[in-house]
């Protein structure tokens, strides 16, 4: 361990205190948040249950929970408990990778019981929200045939409702808002899920500390309740491609692990404020520690990327497509802007085969050309294939000098996937290479322990605009406050081409986005991704030299984050500081909106210099009308803007 890492955990260690006491034997326990806004009830009675209130108001009824092992429900029913121990804990953590902020306060009270039977139930109270996961204490490998995680609404609240179709799934999903006694039965969402208590919080049920473990569904009960679903792990496997391994049998266990271990966090975020849930770190703080010792070679940043716009340069001298000379243009131009990287999507190699590139790449002369203008080069793969040829891919990949890869088509999070995943990280890690998951789950974790996992997606993002008119303002305005609370998403932002609701048409080979510039340009602003895509061809952009002012400088990573306003489904303005500068942003749906910008959070006695993009006077008739005005501003003062239909605005405010 390097000598600044051992100095920033020795601050970390300064800044924890702890407090522990041991609670006389009882069948039932009160543990609170460190505010008092949240409090939950445990009860060990007949079975082991769990109630939750907010500011004295329950809004999920007593609820059971257990894990299955070895066919045996532990902690059972009548559950005697041994041990009962509380805590409070205080910490900084300092992401490697700061997605919303240089520093994350960790603060909470926990308790933990102890059962009879060689397991234990951790619970922990946040100011935003609660969490638990079991521990258990068994020799050997054992069988996890089921975990009982039940959600009891307290009335029949509404819900954002990801739905799937089954297990194999890239969990790319719309919201289906309905009541939850209104979901067809055994109908199961992915997560995360957002429930809405009318005059109360939003709450995001998700998990954390996903490792060697199945991801959980939601499943429709008739009523108020929600119970969770999981995938067996697989016994037999069907390739139908080079990218689809379609599970055809599973065993009748949904893992097979150690029986020595933590079990993932099952998570409840309680937001006051919609902004709330934008700003919550409780995935990242509930994961396991970075596992990487020297992390200072893991470089954010955005990339260039070919396969959104077809490969269609244009205003070349080369023929357009995948070979050297197309990708040198790609190269030139994010040198020109400062953009960190490009991406070689499919066709770069044979598919099936990722030893040999086809006849029109030179991946050596592309390697050379970008280390010339300091700008790296990732790869796109199957991971079918990337399985099939592991080690000699991986060996391939470092000896090119690849800065990372984009790994796509998983489709599914049962158990052996899971650790497919970790594999992926780990090894990348060891070879200094970077981490894109693509047609993969939720992010759960894994981006603390390896943060060289810098994004993924599932999520149904700005590619479907190939195709399709469901990216819509109003599903852009949904995704912040669920999707992306579990972590960066890679959405793919950055359409030259723009239009009104109503106007576009999809078109595969020259495609664009529904919603002003000004609306797409604000997602570099609101959506959080350490690799942010550039999805247009550079062409298009070295047309728009206007916006290149803002896209080119944007970082991908942020000090510090506040959301100034939000309401899911409407409207969303933040504020992100990098450095010295302030990053401004703002969308609306389909709705026109009129907004004030408070700037207190500026640096007092400071003149910034503000430049602001916003909808242009005729944006809700011609999308792609953008103006462009300089003017300085101070701690204190407001700035109104008004946004058109599907519009949008964002801003840099710099020390003069």
């Amino acid at each position: 361990m390097n000598t600044y890492r051992q100095y920033q955990h020795f601050l970390i260690s300064l800044l924890a205190v702890a407090t522990v006491s041991t609670l006389t034997f009882a069948k039932n326990y009160d543990l609170r948040s460190p505010d008092g806004t949240i409090q939950i009830q445990i009860a060990a009675d007949e079975s082991l249950s769990y109630s939750v209130a907010y500011k004295g108001k329950t809004i999920l009824s007593p609820s059971r929970l257990s894990v299955t092992i070895n066919q045996t429900a532990l902690p059972g029913d009548n559950p005697v408990v041994t041990q009962a121990k509380t805590a409070s804990n205080t910490e900084m953590l300092y992401p490697a990778v700061r997605e919303k902020s240089k520093q994350i306060e960790n603060h909470y009270n926990q308790l933990t019981i102890e059962f009879e039977q060689p397991v234990s139930l951790i619970f922990r109270a946040y100011d935003d929200g609660i969490a638990y996961r079991f521990q258990t204490d068994m020799e050997g490998s054992v069988e996890v045939t089921g975990e009982q995680i039940e959600y009891n609404f307290a009335d029949d609240y509404s819900i954002y409702f990801p739905q799937e179709d089954s297990f194999y799934t890239h969990q790319e999903r719309m919201y289906l808002y309905s009541r939850l006694s209104e979901l067809e039965k055994d109908k199961f969402c992915s997560i995360p899920a957002l429930v809405e208590v009318p005059d109360g919080p939003k709450i995001a049920l998700t998990e954390s500390d996903l490792i060697d473990y199945p991801g959980f569904y939601l499943q429709a009960q008739g009523n108020s309740s929600l119970k969770a679903v999981f995938p067996n792990y697989p016994k037999k496997e069907e390739g139908r491609s080079d990218r689809d391994r379609v599970v055809t049998e599973t065993e009748d266990f949904i893992a097979k692990t150690a029986g020595k271990r933590n079990f993932p966090w099952r998570t409840m975020i309680i937001a006051a404020a919609d902004g709330d849930l934008i700003e919550s770190q409780m995935v990242y703080k509930l994961a396991s520690p970075c596992q990487i010792e020297d992390t200072s070679w893991i470089r954010p940043g955005k990339v260039a990327w070919d396969w959104w716009n077809a490969f269609n340069s244009y205003g070349v001298d080369f023929r357009s497509g995948v070979n050297t000379d197309n990708y040198k243009f790609y190269i030139d131009f994010a040198s020109k802007y400062g953009i960190e990287y490009i991406i070689l999507d499919e066709g770069w190699y044979p598919l099936g085969n990722l030893l040999k590139t086809v006849d029109d790449i030179d991946m050596e002369e592309l390697l050379a050309y970008g280390k010339a203008k300091n700008v790296d080069l990732i790869l796109w793969t199957t991971w079918k294939t990337l399985d099939e040829q592991f080690d000699a891919a991986m060996d391939q990949f470092e000896k090119w000098g690849i800065a990372g890869l984009k790994v796509d088509f998983m489709q599914r999070d049962d158990q052996k996937m899971v650790q497919y995943y970790e594999k992926v990280a780990a090894e990348c890690a060891k070879r200094k290479m970077l981490v894109d998951f693509h047609g993969s789950y939720k992010p759960a974790g894994l981006r603390r322990r390896y943060p060289n996992v810098m994004t993924r997606e599932g999520v149904h993002g700005n590619e479907q605009a190939k195709w399709s008119t469901h990216i819509t303002p109003t599903h852009r305005l949904t995704l912040p406050f669920i999707r992306m609370v579990a972590g960066p998403m890679d959405f793919t932002p950055g359409a030259m081409r723009n239009f009104q609701p109503g106007r576009y048409n999809p078109m595969n080979s020259r495609p664009g986005s529904i919603g002003t510039r000004c609306h797409e340009m604000s997602m570099y602003v609101l959506y959080e991704s350490p690799l942010q895509m550039l999805c247009d061809n550079p062409s298009q952009y070295l047309r728009e030299p206007e916006c290149m002012e803002f896209l080119g400088p944007v970082p991908a990573v942020w000090d510090e984050t506040r959301v100034l306003d939000a309401k899911v489904t409407q409207y969303l303005y933040m504020a992100r500081k990098s450095g010295q500068d302030w990053y401004l942003g703002g969308m609306t749906n389909e709705d026109k909106r009129s907004c004030k910008i408070d700037l207190s959070f500026l640096d007092p006695g400071v003149t910034y210099e503000i430049t602001l993009f916003k909808d242009g006077i005729n944006a809700d008739r011609y999308a792609e009308d953008t103006k462009k005005v300089v003017y300085t501003v101070k701690k204190g003062e407001h700035i109104s803007i008004d946004l058109a239909p599907a519009g949008g605005f964002v801003a840099r405010l710099v020390k003069k």
